[in-house]
């Protein structure tokens, strides 16, 4: 099942729970603007400004865009922040093109869409097979054409404006969101063993800290393929070792292994941090881990969802798992605009406060409705959402 399909099941069946107005329900559903042009949708701005993730993948495409931009909404709507969501991207091979390459890409882009985004409409933010660089291209293309702008993204370099911790905001929004369910259960992650699959920014961060934190991570995937070692990965090592060489392969403090098989690896927690529906019907069956923690966008198929249910394993669902970035983005977003800075030690401070009381807002949503994890945080982010646009505009 496809990012829209998922997500609109999700989204219908948290409407159903809070008893929506079909007038109402149809509204929150449909994107307030889509460029066909490109891939570009911006769904919601009720609560504040847009802000979203722009993606180089060969993926992309008018559907998944469309899917994740709605994610987004809901995602910033659950952290408590005041934004709406969008999602732009451009299908490519961002590693099969050269530096000049990607800029020029990056700048007829800008050019493209430097109309409907800014600092008070659609702020954007990296996302997958973008970084800070791509950020700073958009910053500098967009500034020429209406002036020096630094907060119309976020996830930019230090020296342009960017914030200490925004590049490791995700995956330690991750770690925290874990701490946050295992403490539910009286465990910790030093007890535990974990498995990543997705070894990018999201992945790497998450798993430099919890080997900080005394976890074992027994498995770890990505592109260039596997690595396990049942002892627990040396993860600064794996580091250095992806830095130096580019890809997991051939390290020596683990064996390699297909990676395939690292979402059904024995392990206490899974954590997917790649690409959407990877946990589907086919292999949820098969799936050992106690617990998943959702870092991707999308990751578990509804198929899934109900196999995971069935068998007692514990989603902890992404637009809850992985609202670290937006989190920090907004952090960002709004310092660029009253020109001030947090150190690093109040950035994380801060994050793990939204992602604490996200929690427990989301925990409270379970038990109000005797619901899912994921549809307690789909109608924590809908009721919001749904209470915004009743009180701004819509009329009964």
């Amino acid at each position: 099942m496809n990012v829209v399909a998922a997500t609109n099941r999700n989204f219908r069946s948290a409407a159903c729970i809070l008893g929506l107005d079909s007038k109402l329900e149809k509204s929150l559903s449909i994107p307030f603007r889509e460029i066909k042009a490109l891939e570009q949708v911006q769904h919601d701005f009720v609560r504040g400004p847009m802000i979203g993730g722009i993606r180089y993948h060969p993926t992309v495409d008018p559907y998944e865009v469309n899917g994740l931009a709605q994610l987004m909404t809901w995602k910033t709507a659950v952290a408590g922040i005041p934004s709406g969501g969008a999602m732009g991207g451009i299908g490519c091979a961002p590693k099969e093109l050269s530096n000049s390459e990607l800029e020029c890409l990056t700048h007829v882009f800008t050019q493209k869409i430097h109309d409907i985004i800014g600092v008070q409409t659609d702020v954007l933010a990296p996302d997958l097979g973008t970084n800070a660089q791509t950020m700073a291209w958009i910053y500098d293309e967009y500034s020429k054409l209406h002036g020096r702008s630094p907060a119309v993204v976020t996830g930019k370099p230090i020296e342009l404006g960017g914030l200490l911790g925004r590049e490791g905001a995700t995956g330690r929004g991750v770690v925290y969101a874990t701490e946050a369910l295992l403490a539910e259960f009286k465990k910790s992650i030093k007890d535990l063993t974990f498995a990543i699959q997705g070894f990018g920014n999201v992945g790497s961060w998450a798993g430099r800290l919890i080997h900080e934190k005394g976890g074992k991570i027994v498995a770890v995937s990505d592109s260039s393929g596997a690595v396990t070692n049942p002892n627990g990965l040396d993860i600064p090592s794996l580091l250095k070792h992806k830095e130096k060489t580019g890809c997991l392969n051939n390290f020596n403090g683990g064996d390699e292994m297909n990676a395939e098989n690292l979402l059904v690896h024995k392990c206490d927690v899974l954590i997917p941090c790649a690409l959407g529906g990877v946990l589907n019907k086919e292999n949820a069956g098969d799936v050992r881990a106690k617990f998943i923690i959702e870092a991707a966008n999308c990751p578990t198929d509804p198929e899934a969802d109900e196999i995971f249910y069935k068998k007692g394993i514990k989603v902890l669902p992404d637009i809850y798992a992985s609202s670290g970035g937006v989190i920090v983005s907004y952090f960002e977003r709004v310092q660029n605009t009253h020109g001030f800075s947090w150190d690093e030690e109040r950035v994380n401070r801060e994050l793990k406060k939204y992602m604490t009381v996200a929690f427990h807002d989301m925990r409270n949503m379970c038990l109000t409705h005797l619901c899912t994890r994921r549809m307690g945080a789909f109608t924590l982010a809908v009721n919001r959402v749904a209470r915004s646009t009743m009180l701004k505009c819509w009329e009964a």
